[in-house]
Parts: structure tokens; sequence; C-alpha cells
């Protein structure tokens, strides 16, 4: 697979999906008044699809693996500020659990892509050509 833009990635286009539904979630009430938590959410699924990014550009599939990870942290932070928001009631359970599987699977897409950068990395290939 070759691809040669970041904008290409799937891994890429599904964080800022999820991280426009974190923005509508937390301009919500009394989510949007708690400023920590709020933009602690926000600066945790701004960082995955930043990590994806910037991994990517620097052009080396090590490098990209590394920040593929932080991004993949990010996502597993964001879950976690989701269980606070839920536990002092600033979203509903469903809200919680629409946000939290999209989350889930963006976590499992990353770690795959990661595995499949780690084979292909043993053949001394990058997924991006210029």
């Amino acid at each position: 697979m070759k691809i040669k833009k970041f904008e290409d990635l799937e891994v890429w286009k599904l964080s800022l999906k999820i991280t426009k539904e974190i923005y509508d979630l937390t301009a919500k009430k009394d989510f949007s008044k708690d400023f920590n938590l709020k933009d602690q959410i926000r600066k945790a699924i701004i960082s995955v699809s930043s990590n994806i990014v910037e991994g990517f550009e620097k052009n080396n599939n090590n490098e990209f693996i590394r920040f593929l990870k932080i991004a993949k942290g990010s996502v597993g932070e964001a879950r976690n500020q989701l269980y606070i928001a839920l536990a002092v009631d600033y979203i509903t359970k469903k809200e919680f659990k629409k946000i939290n599987e999209k989350l889930k699977n963006l976590a499992n897409q990353i770690g795959a892509f990661i595995v499949y950068l780690e084979k292909i990395r043993k053949n001394k290939e990058f997924i991006k050509t210029r």
C-alpha cells in the first residue's frame, strides 16, 4: 500500500470525525462550563490526528510507528475523560456508549495499522512515496 499524503489515511479521517463529535458533546450544558475537563478531552482528541500527521510526515516507519502509538495513547486518554464526564453527569449513558465505541474502534484501527507498519518495516519499505 502506498499513500502519498496524510489526507489519504483512513485512521486520520476517522479521528477527524470523532474530533467533531467530541467538540459537539463538550459544547453542551454543564460540560461546556467545566473548562478543565472540556479542554483536556479536546486536547487529547486533537492529539490523535496531530500525531498521526506528524508521524507520517517524518518519512520514516520507525518514527511513524512511534507517533501512532502516541496517538493511540491519546485515544485512551479521551476515553478516560469520557468516563469522568459520565461519572459527573455531563453526558448520558447513551452518549457515552456511542462515542466510546467509536474511540475503541479508532484505537483498534490505529493498532492494526501499527502491526501492518511493523511488518513492512522488516522489508525496509515505507508507506509514503514522493
